[in-house]
Parts: structure tokens; C-alpha cells; sequence
């Protein structure tokens, strides 16, 4: 079977040298890859529950068009979200376009004119800069007179406490934690840090609301940010929880009050969760959140095969070879343009849509440097399948998450090895036949 496999690499382009060096670095990582398929039998149950507990049938699997009045089956979704959340409530609709959406919903649905937005973590991801008008754009938080104060993290990546407390006022409505790394090279934090980050900013301030933008986090521990005291948990079903099936979509899970807010903003005061027709995506929605612990799962070990072969290389991996993993996004320091560019230009050869596209660094909208993304994908954008993307800006980090199976993330990665090796940026060390 092995030298059947090294000849269908081989016809896919990928050299026997590459594929050694693969398997050499796979051997070690059995009994990490066993932690994490635990991980995802957890989390397995905890969304069959909450289907059974809300005794889903093929009955909302039906479409609604129009206003979407009395539309039972979107409704029990919600319901089973607040369930595998254990919040009070959820808002989780086609309506909401992507991730970023899905956040400026949740940020201008609770923050009035005269509050402020607090981000105790450092610098938000590019695109909420326009959203929150650190960058000025017509419609932004800023726009409508909610300031933004900040409170960078320490060296090391941890909490600077200090400066947080000295941050928060009596206008600090609402504080915002961005789980991921975005396009940062700082670690990703745990859901056990951020209970203890939103346990010290309710220590100064009680009553200000936490919201934590769980984007590329779901489902990779098992509990979420709603477990440890988040008034809204924020992402995007083109990520984990869509499972690779969802077309489109965000949610928001947490208190009642968070969520009807969410819905008045997002629809129209007055109406909120009553109306939004489902246009017959409930089967996508409902089956890719029941696979979603698993897809999530096979990218969480490409993400760890990944590290473990480029740090052996000498490349700077952000988490490290050997850390905890928290979510699925995989950082590496490739340290120029061109290597960049041929590590994308890998991942997407390894895609099983767009293969023989070249991937090209452009001016991406909401962004403000240009990006280069390598997503051969089948829903455009879909972050949970195989794809690869960074700011073509120092320290030249390229951000590969995803896959629908491990063994796709598994080819992904060493077809971006197999290009930098045929331009000359990487040298592979002698493994054994």
C-alpha cells in the first residue's frame, strides 16, 4: 500500500523526497492525532444531543421564501446552537454574509452612542478596523459616536491586567476578544484564558457585557467561550461550524437580551428573529453543524502536521511544533514575497477546484495591505476547506487552516513543500528509504 500511495503522490507532483520526509515527520504524531479524534467524539455527542434533546426531523429541512414567518426549521436550529452553546439564545441565519458581518451586527446592535468598545487583546483583525473606525469608513462604530480604546498584550502574548484595568471606565459598555491569532503572529488563546480574562474585566467593571469572536475556535477544545461567562460567542459558518456544507452564513449565540438585539439590528426593529426565510439551505445548515466536530478535527491535524514540518525546516511556526492547539489556523513565517507566493501557489494546486489557477497578492477589500489567498474551494471563501492566505507585508507569514478530511490537508501541505523546494527556498534534510 505505501509504494501505491508514493506512486499517486508522485502523479499529483509531489516528489518521493517530499513524501518521505512527510511520513518521517508523521510518525511522531499518532498519539497527538489520538487526543484530538477524543476531542471530536465530545464534541460528536454534544451536538447529537442537542438535535435529539430538540428533535430535529426532515420536516425543517423545508424552504421558506419571503418573510420566513413561522419558520420552524431555522428556528430549531438556533435552538440546537444555544444548545451545544449553552446560551440563551442564538441568531443564526444566511443573512448574515461572513464572519465580519456577523461581528458588526453583534458590536452595533449593543453599543450605543456615548459607550465605548474595549479590546483587551491588542489590535482587532483588518477588517473590523473599518468596522470600528480605526480605518474611516462611512458606517462605522466610530461614525455613529462609539469610541475604541485598547489594550495591547504583553511581550510574551499575555494579558497586560494594568493596563486593562486602567482601560475600562464608566463608558466601557462592552468588551471585545478576538480568540484567533488573525493575521498576528501572537498565540491564539484558550477558553480557559479567556474566562479568566472575562472574570477580571467583570472584577472592575461588572456589568460590562464580553464578547468574544470565536472564529476558527469552534469545537477544536470541548467547551466554548459561552461556558466561561461571554455575554456572545461570533462566527462564521464558512468556518468550522458549517461543517465544509453551509453556503453562506453567521451566528451568534449567548443571553437573551445580546441575541435580540443582534436580531432588531440585523433584520429591522420590531421584527428581529421573526422574519428571514431559509430558502431551502436547512439541510446544509443542519448537516454541516452535525459534522463540523469531525472536519474541524482533520484541520486541526493539518495544522499540527504542518507546523512540525516547517519548524524542521527553520521556520518560525506560530503555535510552535509541540504547544496546545485552540484553534485551527496554522502561522508560518516564510520571511519573503516569493516564498509566499510559492506556498500558495501549492496549496492551491492541491485543491480539487481551481488547481491550475495561479494565486497573485491584490488589494483585497477591507484590508490594508495586499493579500495573497490560495482557496481552491467548493464554497468561495470557505476558511474550514483547504486554503492558505497572508498580507504580503513582514514577517512575510503566510496563515494555512483547513481541510474537509485530514488526508487533504495532509496533500495540501506537502504540495507547498514540493513547491518551495523546486524554486530553491527550501533544502530538505536526508531521510531514510
Amino acid at each position: 500500500m505505501d509504494e501505491e500511495l508514493k506512486q499517486i503522490y508522485l502523479t499529483l507532483g509531489i516528489s518521493p523526497a517530499v513524501y518521505r520526509y512527510g511520513e518521517e515527520v508523521l510518525r511522531a504524531l499518532r498519539p497527538r492525532f489520538d487526543a484530538i479524534d477524543q476531542t471530536a467524539e465530545y464534541n460528536q455527542a454534544k451536538v447529537l444531543a442537542a438535535m435529539r434533546s430538540n428533535r430535529v426531523s426532515a420536516a425543517h429541512f423545508a424552504a421558506t421564501t419571503g418573510y420566513g414567518y413561522n419558520d420552524e426549521g431555522r428556528d430549531n436550529l438556533e435552538r440546537v446552537y444555544a444548545g451545544v452553546f449553552h446560551t440563551e439564545a442564538a441568531l443564526v441565519r444566511p443573512q448574515i454574509t461572513c464572519g465580519t458581518h456577523a461581528l458588526a451586527v453583534a458590536l452595533s446592535a449593543n453599543l450605543l452612542p456615548g459607550d465605548e468598545l474595549l479590546s483587551p487583546v491588542g489590535a482587532p483583525y483588518d477588517t473590523l478596523e473599518e468596522v470600528i473606525g480605526i480605518r474611516e469608513s462611512k458606517c462605522s462604530l466610530r461614525e455613529y459616536g462609539v469610541t475604541y480604546a485598547q489594550a495591547d498584550l504583553l511581550p510574551g502574548g499575555g494579558f497586560d491586567y494594568e493596563a486593562i484595568r486602567s482601560k475600562i471606565n464608566e463608558r466601557t459598555r462592552l468588551v471585545t476578544i478576538q480568540r484567533s491569532k488573525g493575521y498576528a503572529t501572537r498565540p491564539t488563546f484558550s477558553v480557559k484564558q479567556i474566562g479568566e480574562l472575562i472574570a477580571f474585566c467583570r472584577s472592575v467593571k461588572p456589568d460590562v457585557k464580553v464578547m468574544v469572536d470565536n472564529c476558527y475556535g469552534e469545537f477544536v477544545e470541548t467547551t466554548e467561550p459561552s461556558d466561561c461567562g461571554a455575554d456572545m460567542v461570533v462566527g462564521s459558518l464558512i468556518k468550522n461550524p458549517g461543517g465544509g456544507l453551509a453556503p453562506i452564513g453567521g451566528y451568534i449565540c449567548g443571553t437573551r437580551e445580546c441575541v435580540d438585539r443582534c436580531a432588531y439590528r440585523l433584520s429591522a426593529p420590531g421584527l428581529g428573529q421573526e422574519v428571514g426565510a431559509s430558502l431551502g439551505l436547512m439541510p446544509a445548515l443542519y448537516q454541516g453543524f452535525f459534522l463540523a466536530p469531525t472536519v474541524t478535527a482533520g484541520a486541526l491535524k493539518g495544522a499540527i502536521f504542518a507546523a512540525n514540518l516547517y519548524e524542521k525546516l527553520g521556520f518560525a511556526c506560530v503555535p510552535n511544533a509541540s504547544e496546545e492547539r485552540h484553534d485551527i489556523i496554522q502561522a508560518v513565517t516564510l520571511g519573503s514575497r516569493e516564498a509566499m507566493e510559492a506556498f500558495c501557489l501549492g496549496i492551491q494546486a492541491a485543491a480539487p477546484v481551481d488547481s491550475y489557477v495561479t494565486p497573485v497578492p491584490w488589494a483585497m477589500p477591507g484590508y490594508d495591505s495586499e493579500v495573497i489567498m490560495a482557496a481552491g474551494a467548493f464554497i468561495q471563501g470557505s476558511s474550514i476547506e483547504l486554503s492558505a492566505d497572508g498580507p504580503i507585508r513582514p514577517p512575510y507569514a503566510v496563515y494555512f487552516q483547513g481541510g474537509l478530511t485530514w488526508q487533504h490537508a495532509k496533500l495540501g501541505i506537502l504540495m507547498s513543500l514540493q513547491k518551495l523546494t523546486e524554486v530553491g527556498l527550501v533544502r530538505l534534510p536526508q531521510t531514510e528509504e
